[in-house]
């Protein structure tokens, strides 16, 4: 099993820009988004977006990146091609497909962190509660140590899932995967969500707009958290 952070695939990971500011069409005054969260200087924070295939992964975490400027991790670009190859055949991932895959995102997260960036979101399925305790010890190897590792799962219905997968074009993950993936689905518990509090969860059932705020609300109140914890 890989312990060591491997390079950066370059391709994979990109530090995104802030957001530019709004373009009033109107003649109403332009009422400007509240900023970020502040975070303190010397806190890291790794933005773990969560949930089977079809839930918006990808899009959620990309949002999140460029409203934070942080890194951006495609978890599926680091899949070895025996992965890939399984799904494209409509064979589910077991255990120790994934173990390998797992560490290695952690590893990149944790090596983006030292190479300067302030926090990182890192799209992983970590479909069940051991696959999230893996990436929870980042914070045992970040070498200040100060990583705060959070997860956004985001909850959809299996109809809206295999609605959104059977629309894709050209990917490997077809709509019969999320029948296994929801199989083998533990979602976040309650020992996750209100003993170690590390987890929100948010309804991407809605419009991508609805799903937008959530997801702002979600990330804000875990840098606020952050925050209040570190002052204390």
């Amino acid at each position: 099993m890989l312990q060591t952070a491997e390079p950066l695939h370059q391709s994979s990971l990109h530090y995104a820009p802030s957001p530019s500011a709004p373009i009033s069409t109107s003649a109403a005054p332009v009422v400007k988004p509240n900023p970020p969260a502040m975070t303190t200087p010397d806190h890291h924070h790794i933005l773990i977006v969560t949930g089977p295939a079809g839930c918006g992964k990808s899009t959620v975490a990309k949002f999140l990146a460029e409203r934070y400027s942080y890194v951006y991790i495609e978890g599926d670009d680091f899949h070895p091609l025996s992965n890939i190859e399984k799904m494209a055949a409509n064979i589910p991932l077991d255990d120790a497909d994934r173990w390998d895959w797992l560490i290695l995102l952690r590893d990149q997260a944790l090596a983006a962190l030292k190479q300067g960036a302030n926090g990182v979101v890192v799209t992983c399925s970590a479909l069940k509660k051991k696959y999230r305790d893996v990436i929870r010890t980042a914070r045992l190897y970040d070498e200040d140590p100060n990583a705060s590792v959070h997860f956004i799962y985001l909850r959809a219905s299996r109809e809206v899932l295999l609605a959104r997968v059977g629309g894709r074009q050209g990917h490997y993950m077809k709509d019969t995967m999320v029948t296994s993936q929801l199989a083998a689905l533990e979602e976040p518990d309650k020992q996750e969500v209100e003993r170690l509090k590390d987890v929100k969860i948010v309804d991407v059932s809605g419009s991508p707009l609805e799903v937008e705020k959530l997801a702002i609300a979600a990330a804000d109140q875990i840098m606020a958290d952050s925050s209040s914890a570190a002052t204390r």
